[in-house]
């Protein structure tokens, strides 16, 4: 397997700049997770690690060889893609043994590693079946037969589960987890769903407007977003944003919010007086008679053993998380404090987020 390292890598296309000095670095053995919405570079970023499309500037490194120009075939990386471009005129053998045939190796250890892939992918009972019969998870298994045969440095998917319904698609958020944990191998996955990159990424890069906004691990990416774009995108519901105007000093514990003081973590810079935002998790909302911000119940969405509360206020709709047995009444009038051991604070201008004590240890972009 192999370290994947990209610097500074940058793609245009005329005036259109895809990719903008994208930084991060895969480790041997790691799973990481391209995530943003549609366009925001995640997949040209994979191809021109594949090899597919050349950076207009920038490097990258497969364990410390600079393969930036290298065609495709010299990278020793297998692509699985959305589509799965399975061969319909042939059965499941045949499909999965193509590379190895492309690279001439022999029939005996072609079928070796074929039964091999097979049995690991629980697909053994398909080998001489026609691939134009097979339902869509074991379609998507072929294809990831075919990658896992050839036995690459690294595997680079782009979006291999977009094309399933939602119950293969969990499933196979499971089985492609165990098989990365049963291969060790290094994996670089493309996906707009935030949910596929919780479920299974080691790490995970944030990816907007063509910018690598933070690489962390998913714990670190929802309680530590190092932007507003990241804050926003992860979790359903996403982070509730109180904006503000005011300053910060450096080791500042508060904040003044309208006519109250707000607890914060332990600031570990100053800003001068600036448009600030406050941003809190959902379940970090608290319903307290005397709290801080003050607003109306606009409804509630069940969710089972708990529920989303929507409250009106000053700064906007705010959603609080809440116990199911706890009963609220559209209209009513609440209060609304926050866990301070838990709350983000953003530069609004800038967009991101100011270092306190809580970002210690995260790793941002």
């Amino acid at each position: 397997m192999a370290q994947i390292r990209v610097e500074a890598l940058d793609k245009s296309f005329g005036d259109f700049h895809a990719v903008k000095a994208a930084s991060f670095t895969v480790e041997d053995g790691e799973f990481l997770c391209l995530l943003g919405p549609s366009g925001c570079g995640k997949t040209t970023t994979l191809r021109m690690i594949a090899g597919l499309e050349l950076p207009t500037a920038g490097t990258i490194r497969l364990d410390d060889e600079d393969v930036t120009m290298n065609r495709a075939s010299a990278r020793d990386i297998a692509f699985v893609f959305q589509l799965f471009a399975l061969y319909p005129h042939m059965n499941v053998r045949r499909n999965i043994g193509f590379p190895l045939k492309c690279e001439g190796i022999g029939a005996a250890e072609s079928d070796r590693r074929v039964v091999e892939a097979a049995r690991i992918l629980r697909i053994s009972h398909l080998l001489d079946r026609p691939v134009s019969g097979l339902a869509g998870g074991d379609r998507q298994r072929v294809a990831l037969g075919r990658a896992i045969v050839r036995k690459p440095k690294c595997f680079l998917m782009d979006e291999p589960l977009g094309a399933l319904d939602t119950e293969m698609r969990e499933a196979m958020i499971r089985e492609l987890r165990a098989l990365h944990d049963r291969l060790g191998a290094t994996t670089v996955y493309v996906t707009h769903d935030q949910l596929e990159a919780m479920a299974m990424a080691d790490m995970i890069a944030v990816m907007n407007n063509g910018v690598v906004e933070q690489v962390a691990s998913p714990r670190d990416i929802y309680d530590r977003p190092a932007s507003l774009f990241v804050a926003d995108f992860i979790g359903s519901p996403p982070m509730n944003f109180l904006p503000f105007r005011g300053s910060l000093q450096a080791g500042a514990q508060a904040i003044r919010l309208g006519e109250r003081e707000v607890a914060i973590p332990a600031a570990r810079e100053g800003l001068p007086e600036s448009d600030l935002v406050l941003g809190v998790r959902p379940e970090h909302v608290r319903f307290a008679d005397r709290g801080a911000v003050r607003g109306e119940v606009y409804g509630a969405e069940y969710l089972g053993t708990t529920q989303i509360v929507t409250v009106t206020t000053r700064y906007g709709a705010l959603k609080a998380r809440s116990p199911a047995s706890v009963s609220f009444r559209t209209g009513e009038n609440v209060g609304l404090d926050f866990r301070p051991d838990t709350l983000s604070i953003f530069d609004k201008a800038s967009g991101r987020a100011i270092r306190t004590v809580l970002h210690e240890g995260g790793v941002h972009g």
